[in-house]
């Protein structure tokens, strides 16, 4: 069997490719066949993870500017998504290429999270149609291509979703016909397999998902009867558990949670929103370990500003950001590639 890297260990070659940065591995997996599956596989991800070699970048839900660099102009329609990728170690941006089934933007409203180094993105409505989705599309960064995963078992828009121990959650949302909904699944993203989750007490929408220790939480929306009628209470629970806990008075901002929520160090939920006047309007942040990144208006139809944050009360470091990344964020989620 030939050598990984001629004239050194296996075991001191894989040192030296798991040092490899993460936008590397496309085309290190062409340099020779015994490299392609080592790269790929699951247990590479696993030891990089395990040594501290892992990256955890913002991945945003984010307009694309027009050509003029304006990511607001006057629109003949709405605005046009793609992915963009923050890395805050070195402080580059970068973009995903497009979906294949949606070249021209994605869902408008879609989600995003992540799963052991995928970037994983659900739902959202039909650009066209106006038709809310039920689809799934999973990136692998290693080979830079999107593939189609297993359907949403319902079809929802605006519902709470997040990762916890590998596995994709949803919960909450609202249906085709804007009924508010308590169900849940959880996404096994390896198996490509859905499973449903306990329901919730009542139904949660425009809700907002966050993990919190061992537990996923739910935060907030509203009732099919109350629109726009916020909740201060939430649910959470963990992976195996017959039922969701509630926590009254969990959420004490006035506005929908969506994009704006944060976890202090003390564990109690803040808006984002509410902590600084430049992110009055349009508030997202994207936790990325001792630090988050946070964006947002000072005012409607003001410019974007984009931080780094130490901490919820720390120090703040504005960052500059050129034209092609300068649109609105709809939301984000960090992951550790």
């Amino acid at each position: 069997m030939t050598e990984l890297i001629p004239s050194l260990p296996d075991e001191i070659a894989l040192e030296c490719l798991f040092r490899l940065h993460y936008t590397t591995h496309r085309v290190a997996s062409q340099v020779c066949k015994r490299w392609r599956p080592v790269l790929q596989s699951r247990d590479f991800y696993y030891q990089r993870k395990q040594n501290g070699l892992t990256h955890k970048a913002a991945c945003l839900i984010q307009a694309i500017p027009d050509q003029n660099g304006s990511s607001q102009p006057k629109p003949i329609g709405p605005p046009k998504y793609g992915v963009s990728i923050f890395d805050s170690v070195n402080g580059s941006w970068d973009r995903v290429d497009p979906v294949p089934a949606y070249p021209d933007g994605l869902p408008l409203f879609c989600q995003v999270t992540s799963s052991e180094g995928k970037l994983v993105l659900l739902g959202g409505w039909d650009p066209v149609k106006y038709e809310p989705l039920s689809q799934v599309f999973v990136y692998e960064f290693t080979t830079r291509q999107w593939r189609r995963g297993k359907d949403m078992p319902e079809n929802r828009s605006f519902f709470a979703v997040g990762e916890l121990n590998g596995r994709i959650i949803i919960a909450g949302g609202h249906d085709e016909n804007k009924n508010a909904l308590k169900t849940a699944w959880v996404y096994d993203v390896i198996q490509d397999e859905w499973a449903e989750l306990p329901q919730m007490s009542q139904e949660r929408d425009e809700c907002e998902g966050v993990v919190i220790g061992s537990e996923f939480w739910v935060v907030s929306g509203y009732r099919t009867d109350s629109q726009g009628g916020f909740e201060g209470s939430a649910e959470s629970i963990e992976l195996g558990a017959s039922k969701w806990k509630r926590v009254e008075d969990a959420w004490k901002a006035s506005q929908c949670p969506r994009s704006s929520l944060g976890v202090g160090s003390d564990e109690k939920l803040f808006s984002w929103a509410e902590s600084d006047s430049a992110l009055k309007v349009g508030a997202s942040s994207v936790h990325l370990g001792e630090k988050t990144f946070v964006s947002g208006s000072a005012h409607e139809g003001g410019p974007q500003g984009f931080f780094l944050v130490d901490g919820q009360n720390g120090k703040w470091e504005k960052l500059n950001v050129t034209g092609e990344f300068c649109g609105f964020v709809q939301s984000g989620c960090c992951v550790e590639i």
